[in-house]
């Protein structure tokens, strides 16, 4: 009877220590920002929320998501301001090295394009 007590005092106190895992990313408002996007809303106020957690990212040292910086390139094209495009497209090239084929290709059309 004391054995079993004991047990579940231990279980119990290790079990209250355990903390959660870590978020491998920093998703902050990403995904209701893009859904944003999808239902038409301005890109302009979409881009200030986006910069604002990259910049709420680099102080907490976490990592964005996957498609995050693609997505602020693209916003940032529809908003003609190509440099800030291709520093994003990088950007991701640069977090997710799997993508580069792809932003590469986008890279060159949107060069043609001018």
């Amino acid at each position: 009877m004391a054995k079993s007590i004991i047990v579940i005092a231990l279980t119990a106190a290790l079990t209250g220590c355990v903390t959660p895992p870590q978020q491998l990313y920093d998703w902050g408002n990403y995904q209701p920002n893009l859904w944003s996007h999808f239902k038409g809303e301005s890109p302009e106020k979409q881009i200030l929320a986006l910069e604002q957690q990259i910049e709420k990212a680099r102080g907490a040292g976490t990592a964005l998501p996957p498609g995050f910086h693609a997505h602020l390139g693209l916003l940032y094209s529809k908003t003609g301001n190509t440099e800030k495009m291709l520093q994003h497209f990088q950007s991701e090239q640069a977090a997710f090295p799997e993508s580069r084929a792809f932003f590469e290709q986008l890279t060159k059309r949107s060069q043609d394009r001018k």
